[in-house]
């Protein structure tokens, strides 16, 4: 019968009930063909006789050769007793983590370092004193708050972990005791001259902020100093920390609670699990304390860590805590027109259609557009017809459907994400969205946000813009002041390359895609038109991402050839520019990663990649990330300044949102002037380039408002 996984052919027609039948009755191959003229079955017979050659050849393929002239004996070859220390250290090293579970519990690795202290005692009110005194005499501890479940604003705060170093770990539960706790603890917290350590401090800041206590100085954050050393790591957990520098196992918190549907809540834990995952916790921040500062240390990221990064903690937490408002009758009412919009787009389709079906069901939709309506076939999957938005894109102008079904589409996605999606969302105390800001998911160093992810909501079209109108100050005595730094990645580029012609355009003023366009099409200024000006625009943005001919091409909708020309003359007149791009390159396969202005690194492996694809990607990436990673350290460090001022001057008005390119400040209405004048001095000076930074400055009662 063959195999056709190993490619060995068998006889045609030859399955495994005949092939099991004729083994059965002749024993082999050989025997088989001797009694050809017996084996019943014309078309089997002929089979046979015309692939005798296979027959044999799939036997010869399938065969397990046993005479090998060998010196070795089999003696030799029997499995010895196993390595296990270096076996271990390999695991590790691979991150073989199941294979690592196979280990008997009686092994014992030489090279680990037992130094994790799992001791730990509950104290009440009565032991408060003496922790306070011990801290106070250490001048540095490390802390971790544990609650219910994942939400940091509503969640039930269930204890608190504190340790000082030689001392075991000191739980309290708060629940029994926060009042007294807050009485005690207060000032400790908001000590100027006591140290905290912790790991993802984020969460415990908008912790201590439920229990009004303003935290002061952080010197320490495990997540925030693992994110710098490795920004491509797939997770930051302490048990990861723990494996990595220490060579330690043990219990963190997604160790303890698992993950996804099997995901348990704090509450289903005894005092003991709680007990052993702080004490593992705390005790593993201080030992890794050292050795991550000295990593950091020698990458030259101090100044990144600890006058961005670091502070920013704080800064992301007080964010999350404040939130945003927003107004419920406004989406209500947006969402009931996109309801409207959504029943009379669907009663056009079905008319257009000539029968009703599933609008969302790409199968029921492909049979529609191409079966029935015989529309020219774009693309087929494996399951029918694609009806991918590129499809409809092409199909535009072939019936009036296409139209119908894309907006469709766009209005059905803005009422489930942005108004449904967001009106889940809502803190019932606070009528505000208290969204999640993650620092150290992307590779570049931006910041992104989920739950609601407001870098989603979208700006293009005026449906999208819509949307903002929802987020609103908190009352009449407020206003929401945003700030908008003007083209900052080309200024980045413009001081990264220190290209003259890039450099004198933003230091002159000129609108830069104005005099691109000029450049890239051989015009004067004057006669730029508003096309040319679009396209220079696209072909500015395309250099700074590393775009290809063929990217463009399709962004612009014209030919590779003419996308070609934009960006040959582009890096003709930009001679820095293509400089600075062929030499980044070479510099991040030389040295295997490239760099920010503040040396936040990003590793790039894709460079030494065999497949053109990749490789390409890879050389994307390291023309990009210097220019997209600085304007992120860039508006990271506006962020923590302007944050520190507006606390430094007792002002009522807060930072609520960061953006992109883009700061909200939910400002009081007596301190609008002062909050403008702090956004535009500190944003425009927070880091000195060749070219200046420039910002926008806008105010309204709405989101929508200021834009």
């Amino acid at each position: 019968m063959g195999d056709q996984s190993d490619n060995i052919p068998g006889v045609p027609g030859i399955g495994e009930k005949t092939g099991l039948k004729l083994l059965k009755e002749y024993g082999t191959i050989e025997n088989i063909y001797e009694n050809i003229e017996n084996i019943s079955g014309k078309k089997l017979k002929e089979n046979l006789i015309e692939n005798k050659h296979l027959a044999f050849l799939s036997k010869k393929l399938g065969e397990i050769m046993t005479a090998v002239p060998m010196d070795i004996s089999f003696e030799e070859l029997k499995i010895a007793e196993p390595d296990w220390e270096n076996l271990k250290r390999l695991y590790k090293e691979l991150e073989f983590n199941s294979l690592l579970g196979k280990f008997s519990d009686d092994f014992t690795d030489n090279n680990e370092e037992t130094s994790i202290n799992l001791e730990y005692s509950m104290i009440g009110e009565l032991d408060y004193n003496e922790l306070i005194h011990t801290i106070k005499k250490e001048g540095k501890f490390g802390f971790k708050f544990i609650i219910s479940n994942d939400n940091y604003i509503e969640d039930k705060i269930v204890a608190l972990g504190i340790k000082t170093q030689g001392v075991p770990t000191k739980i309290v539960y708060l629940q029994e005791d926060k009042k007294n706790f807050i009485d005690s603890f207060k000032l400790i917290f908001e000590d100027k001259s006591i140290e905290k350590i912790g790991h993802n401090l984020k969460s415990d800041i908008v912790i201590l902020s439920r229990l009004g206590i303003k935290i002061d100085n952080i010197t320490f954050d495990s997540m925030i100093a693992q994110y710098l050393i490795n920004p491509a790591q797939s997770s930051y957990t302490i048990n990861e920390i723990s494996k990595e520098y220490l060579n330690v196992y043990g219990m963190d918190e997604e160790s303890l609670l698992g993950k996804g549907k099997s995901k348990r809540s704090f509450s289903d834990l005894c005092e003991e699990e709680i007990g052993n995952c702080l004490s593992f916790t705390l005790d593993t921040i201080l030992n890794v304390e050292s050795k991550m500062k000295e990593i950091i240390k020698e990458q030259e990221m101090l100044d990144l860590y600890y006058n961005v990064e670091l502070p920013l903690v704080e800064v992301l937490g007080s964010m999350e805590y404040y939130g945003f408002k927003i107004d419920t009758d406004e989406l209500k009412k947006l969402g009931k027109e996109y309801d409207e919009e959504i029943n009379s787009l669907t009663t056009d389709i079905y008319t257009l259609a000539d029968v009703e079906f599933n609008i969302n069901s790409p199968k029921q939709l492909g049979e529609i557009l191409f079966d029935k309506l015989s529309l020219p076939i774009v693309k087929k999957t494996k399951t029918g017809y694609s009806t991918d938005a590129e499809v409809l894109d092409k199909l535009k102008d072939q019936h009036p459907i296409i139209d119908k079904v894309l907006r469709y589409r766009q209005i059905v996605k803005l009422k489930s994400t942005y108004i449904d999606g967001l009106l889940n969302l809502i803190n019932k105390d606070t009528n505000r969205v208290h969204s999640s800001f993650n620092q150290t998911i992307t590779t570049t160093g931006r910041i992104s946000s989920t739950e609601p992810n407001l870098q989603n909501i979208p700006i293009r079209t005026d449906d999208g813009r819509k949307i903002r109108k929802a987020f609103i100050a908190e009352n009449n005595n407020y206003v929401l002041v945003d700030a908008d730094y003007s083209q900052i990645e080309l200024r980045v580029l413009a001081h990264i390359s220190k290209d003259s012609k890039l450099m004198e355009a933003f230091i002159n003023n000129e609108d830069i895609h104005r005099k691109t366009a000029s450049e890239v099409f051989n015009v004067p200024k004057e006669e730029v038109s508003s096309i040319m000006r679009s396209r220079a625009k696209a072909v500015n943005f395309g250099i700074v991402y590393g775009i290809s001919d063929y990217g463009l091409s399709r962004d612009l909708n014209i030919s590779r050839k003419e996308a070609k020309e934009y960006i040959d003359n582009y890096l003709k007149n930009y001679k820095m520019v293509k400089e600075y791009m062929e030499n980044i390159v070479e510099e991040g396969k030389e040295k295997g990663y490239v760099e920010t202005i503040l040396h936040r690194r990003r590793y790039i492996p894709e460079l030494k990649a065999k497949n053109f694809n990749i490789k390409s990607f890879g050389e994307r990436i390291a023309m990009n990330t210097p220019i997209q990673g600085s304007a992120a350290d860039i508006i990271k460090m506006a962020m923590v300044k302007v944050y520190n001022e507006l606390k430094i001057r007792n002002l009522k008005s807060r930072l609520i949102l960061q953006i992109h390119d883009e700061l909200i400040i939910e400002a009081e209405k007596d301190e609008i002037e002062e909050v403008k004048d702090i956004m535009k001095n500190i944003m425009e000076n927070s880091i000195k380039l060749n070219v200046p930074l420039i910002v926008d400055l806008e105010v309204g009662d709405s989101w929508y408002d200021t834009k």
